[in-house]
């Protein structure tokens, strides 16, 4: 025991060195625990339900194969609607081409595949040409979905994937931010056309916002200065109305387009729903004004999937071609799809504003690493009230840690 403590205080100094020595540009420092092979992780080994979740300590640890990547040691992920999507085997073509442009042509496999796009750690270990971080930095990132995942003891991301974690947060609530500020910052920014600039006093109506998406879009275009409406139950209005909603509407209280309806139109619509929302929503929008619906369930993946690649993708293509189409020229409204876009820089800004209380972590429930498939489970459940959130790291591993980094920092003083 006194020998383990000794050798994890070793490799703490070692972490704290390798940053030191960093900062002073030399980046190519190793700090990861290179005599182990393999890691503990939760994997798939075909697509399925919960029952296919398998924990193994087997997994080869992830390399730094190129310059600007970094090694991260992962203290807590969370799990989003996506992850149970994919562990059915949502999408599986099309990343399948993004893991491997030569899948369609040889028997390349996914499997193993680990699950889980969020996560909140420290950097371990970098790349000889990262110039943004060092080991010991403490950091947050969404993970593109055609890597494997964060339910793991490490993953390895480019520098640019990667951004600083809020100092005012703790790793597990800034594991509940990360996939859902990348996919709200696509719709609304990309697609929906708003930014801090231009949104004062905009109408914006956010379909089923009591989840992970919504909860955060609710923060972030109150910071920005919107007027927001959402549609939710009952038992989440108080939820959406902290976070800063101006207007709730109750979707079991009766017909929601009728009482939408009796409002003013909106500027902006974010649905979080799909099925038959855009039936009702599209004619909630201001005409000829340049409004925008912006839906974040498009049938894109499941056209590949179900299709092939190419059929599925000419489907997908044809279908917004056509929508998109019939409503400018018969509303002037712009008809839109988002898609989660993984982007460190745009977690950058995310980051101030959670240091300056803008934005707040909404987690709902909490699990040990031991407990992946209850995590899953509960997401199943339905009816989000923000994240489900997997801690993956101990707590004394962190103090320990945290304990060795503060012990290197007075020695670097004194030189």
């Amino acid at each position: 025991m006194a020998s383990t403590r000794v050798l994890c205080l070793f490799n703490g100094k070692a972490a704290g060195w390798s940053k030191a020595l960093a900062r002073t540009g030399c980046r190519n420092v190793c700090s990861s625990p290179s005599r182990l092979q393999s890691m503990s992780a939760w994997v798939i080994d075909q697509y399925g339900s919960s029952a296919v979740l398998r924990h193994t300590d087997e997994i080869s640890i992830p390399t730094i194969n190129f310059a600007h990547e970094v090694m991260i040691k992962v203290s807590a992920a969370s799990l989003n609607p996506l992850d149970l999507n994919m562990r059915g085997g949502y999408g599986a073509a099309l990343l399948n081409l993004r893991r491997d442009p030569l899948s369609v042509m040889n028997s390349f496999s996914e499997f193993p595949l680990i699950l889980g796009r969020d996560l909140s750690g420290v950097v371990v270990d970098c790349g000889s040409g990262v110039t943004h971080f060092a080991p010991g930095d403490e950091v947050w990132a969404a993970i593109p979905p055609w890597k494997q995942g964060s339910l793991a003891e490490y993953v390895t991301l480019t520098e640019y994937e990667v951004s600083y974690k809020p100092k005012s947060l703790s790793h597990i609530e800034a594991a509940s931010i990360p996939y859902v500020a990348n996919t709200a910052l696509s719709a609304l920014v990309n697609a929906g056309g708003l930014c801090k600039e231009n949104s004062s006093n905009k109408r914006v109506l956010i379909t089923g916002a009591s989840g992970g998406v919504g909860t955060f879009s609710i923060q972030l275009l109150k910071a920005w200065g919107a007027h927001v409406t959402v549609t939710c139950s009952q038992n989440a209005e108080g939820l959406v109305r902290g976070l800063g909603a101006d207007e709730v509407v109750d979707y079991t209280a009766g017909d929601v387009a009728e009482q939408l309806e009796r409002m003013e139109r909106f500027d902006v619509i974010l649905d979080n729903v799909g099925g038959d929302t855009e039936e009702w929503a599209m004619g909630l929008l201001k005409p000829w004004s340049g409004a925008k619906y912006v839906t974040l369930v498009s049938p894109l993946l499941l056209n590949t999937d179900s299709m092939g690649l190419l059929d599925g993708t000419l489907h997908a293509g044809l279908t917004l071609h056509n929508k998109a189409f019939q409503n400018i020229t018969s509303s002037g409204v712009f008809y839109r799809w988002a898609f989660y876009a993984p982007d460190g820089p745009t977690l950058d800004e995310v980051s101030r504003l959670a240091d300056a209380g803008k934005i707040l972590p909404v987690v709902e429930a909490q699990f040990p690493f031991t407990q992946v498939p209850q995590a899953f489970h509960k997401l199943e459940q339905g009816h989000a009230r923000g994240k489900t959130v997997v801690k993956v790291a101990e707590d004394d591993e962190s103090i320990e840690a945290a304990e060795s980094e503060r012990e290197v920092q007075e020695t670097a003083q004194q030189y």
